[in-house]
């Protein structure tokens, strides 16, 4: 598989398009204006992909700000887990709150929450529930080749702020050693904003779990 990061956005979030083969999903479009846009589908042309569908691993308003151009201009369904509806459905006000220009995102067309993976191709891409940043994220990894789209749970020595609506500091470094840290040492963890890390690296390093395992 191959996985395809670009930063979007006032809040620089990481959109990923992970392929296989001509197939593949947008995780999490920030695309916010014409040239993300451009950028996005330009990429995604070039390289004669057939989208699938987009996936949100949760609902804040920097990782859903393209969803409804992608749904629209790649014909294509949203999945998401039904525990961020809330989050969704609040986009237009959060927007308005930020000054954003926001195309409201379409309703899910089917919800993972009962899902134990999503198929691309011949791969399996395994979902884990990861709440505390929002009550509803989820997180998508590959066991084949060893990365985790981690969305706002984990970043390179740090984690996701849990003082947003839903938010639970407890939760979320619970949900943390739970789901994540059980994954062995050299998977690599693609985060929603910054640079990618290693699970073994966070949880060696990382001051909010590091010591805490």
């Amino acid at each position: 598989m191959q996985i395809e990061k670009f930063t979007f956005n006032v809040f620089q979030e990481n959109t990923f398009i992970i392929s296989e083969n001509s197939s593949c999903f947008i995780i999490d479009p920030g695309c916010s204006n014409s040239q993300e846009e451009q950028d996005l589908k330009t990429y995604i042309n070039d390289q004669n992909f057939e989208v699938k569908a987009v996936l949100n691993t949760h609902c804040h308003i920097d990782h859903i700000l393209g969803n409804a151009f992608c749904c629209d201009y790649f014909k294509v369904p949203l999945w998401i887990d039904s525990r961020d509806l809330p989050n969704l459905r609040m986009g237009k006000v959060v927007s308005d709150m930020y000054g954003l220009t926001y195309h409201p995102s379409p309703e899910p067309d089917k919800l993972l929450d009962n899902e134990s993976s999503v198929k691309l191709g011949k791969s399996e891409i395994e979902i884990r529930f990861v709440p505390g940043h929002a009550p509803g994220h989820i997180v998508f990894v590959n066991h084949e080749e060893k990365w985790v789209i981690a969305g706002d749970t984990l970043f390179q020595l740090s984690i996701g702020r849990t003082d947003l609506p839903g938010g639970n500091h407890q939760l979320l470094l619970d949900s943390i050693r739970k789901e994540l840290f059980s994954l062995e040492d050299d998977y690599a963890v693609h985060c929603g904003h910054g640079i990618s890390t290693t699970i073994g690296f966070e949880k060696k390093h990382n001051p909010f779990l590091g010591n805490n395992l």
